[in-house]
């Protein structure tokens, strides 16, 4: 791999950056590309997180790829299962050839009269730069800070003499056998880790601000082994896909139009899984289902671990912490060995690189989005955004091929530069993420804009994406299209695009 420039280079080689390599070599044989990684493996989110029952939180005939069927049995899937999939399909198809790990973007520069990206990339260690270049730029990179998680400024933090642990960064080998772990926060990681830990803590508490929606969902999809026994595997798979895609989409849609009943029979479901005796005010949200993401857990392993005894949830504020553990605004105090504290991500876009365009910085969070997968006045960029009412996976597989179709159109017209440009004055700027999840309320100011209309409103709705980004023409009248590539070249590409 000397070649220093690429007609595509792929940031990140996680999830989304395996499935939009195979979109492209699969959907643009004869495109080059490079899969830049920052970190030294491959599979992103699902190879750094590393803490007790890591699991996804979406169904794995979702969250699988449509190219690749899930055949494990479990649908809620473990985190090395998860990663071993997109190492897998990374091995099957070639594509671990293309990945060029410790190799971190720093900078990314658009030149309208070269009609490409110069990509300024940081190596591993050594802090040694080296510069790349590619006509198109596919930012697979995630949208939250691999470096640190976010950790409130706790009062009296440095007081506490146990062990504090972030679970982005989970220590190797942490023997918490016999401890007192007091795991602080209410969202998916808690709810993952608090179960996970019983085994062998003496017992574990999840200390919470305020509770989130919790449901129990099938570790094994019941539809799915029932199928298995007479239908192919990916017959299979594609059915359990289309039923649980129809399934969210409508529970979510029923959320938005009927909270309050939605809201009756989640807290119903929670009632039948503790008991009669547990206090509900330790799952009762003060907010409505799905504007914030629910937290599912598989075959109810949180409620069992509840009603045996070997875990507990507190409902409180912290007072501040103490050399034992943490004293609350009630008063009580919770004595810890371990404290987790489960408190969510930092969101950043683009792994935290920089955009220049033409010589001027380009900021993102200026932007308005287009069809969720570029933005206005930003040329030859698109950014894999998944789902965040759904699994992440859907929006990135349907992603990654509209950005194959987008590249055919531009061979087939000889032009080397797209660009979304907003002409419509009737627009109006909204906030990207329609969703009061802290994590996402920090992050407002940094994240990209959406508009109140297509094609720049983010609909968080798979049909209708699959829709706009398969089916509908590339050239909408807001993709401006141009930079003529020289006459040879034209119909070089057109050859190759009609071979």
């Amino acid at each position: 791999m000397s070649t220093k420039h690429f007609d595509v280079l792929i940031a990140g080689a996680g999830l989304s950056g395996i499935g939009a390599a195979y979109h492209l070599q699969t959907n643009c044989p004869g495109k080059t590309y490079a899969i830049l990684e920052g970190r030294d493996a491959i599979g992103g989110t699902w190879d750094l997180f590393r803490y007790p029952g890591i699991r996804s939180d979406s169904d794995m005939y979702t969250l699988g790829y449509s190219f690749k069927p899930w055949t494990n049995n479990k649908s809620i899937a473990d985190g090395p299962s998860i990663r071993d999939y997109v190492r897998e399909t990374a091995r099957e198809n070639g594509i671990d050839k293309h990945i060029r790990f410790g190799h971190k973007i720093v900078r990314s520069s658009w030149s309208t009269k070269d009609a490409r990206w110069t990509v300024e990339v940081k190596k591993g260690d050594s802090g040694e730069t080296t510069t790349l270049t590619c006509n198109f730029l596919l930012m697979c990179t995630g949208y939250y800070n691999y470096a640190a998680g976010y950790t409130p400024d706790f009062p009296g933090l440095n007081k506490f003499k146990g062990t504090l642990i972030h679970p982005q960064h989970w220590p190797e080998n942490l023997d918490y056998a016999g401890k007192r772990v007091v795991i602080i926060g209410s969202g998916a990681t808690a709810v993952t880790l608090l179960p996970a830990m019983t085994d062998k803590a003496e017992h574990v508490t999840m200390l919470q601000r305020s509770p989130t929606y919790v449901a129990s969902i099938p570790e094994k999809d019941p539809v799915a082994m029932r199928l298995r026994r007479f239908l192919p595997e990916k017959v299979v798979y594609h059915a359990i896909r289309a039923k649980n895609v129809a399934i969210t989409l409508g529970f979510f849609k029923l959320s938005r139009s009927r909270p309050k009943a939605v809201r009756r029979l989640l807290l119903a479901h929670v009632r039948h899984q503790v008991g009669k005796d547990f206090d509900m005010k330790h799952f009762t949200p003060n907010y409505n289902p799905w504007d914030q993401r629910l937290c599912a857990v598989p075959d109810g392993d949180l409620f069992k671990v509840l009603r045996k005894g070997k875990a507990s949830i507190v409902t409180d504020h912290i007072d501040t912490f103490t050399a034992k553990g943490i004293k609350l605004k009630s008063g009580e105090t919770l004595e810890a060995d371990i404290i987790i504290t489960a408190t969510g991500l930092n969101l950043q876009m683009m792994g935290g690189s920089e955009l220049v365009v033409d010589g001027k910085p380009f900021t993102v969070s200026q932007a308005m989005n287009y069809k969720g997968v570029m933005f206005q006045d930003l040329p030859n960029l698109a950014m894999m955004f998944g789902y965040t009412n759904a699994s992440w996976t859907l929006k990135a597989d349907i992603s990654s091929e509209y950005v194959c179709r987008l590249l055919k159109h531009m061979d087939q017209k000889g032009l080397r530069q797209a660009t979304p440009r907003n002409h419509d004055t009737s627009v109006v700027p909204e906030s990207f993420l329609d969703m009061s999840s802290g994590y996402v309320q920090r992050a407002l100011d940094h994240l990209p804009k959406q508009g109140n209309k297509a094609p720049w409103k983010v609909y968080m709705n798979y049909a209708l994406d699959l829709a706009v980004l398969r089916y509908r023409p590339i050239d909408d009248g807001v993709m401006e299209f141009s930079n003529p590539a020289a006459l040879g070249a034209h119909r070089k590409q057109a050859v190759a695009v009609e071979a």
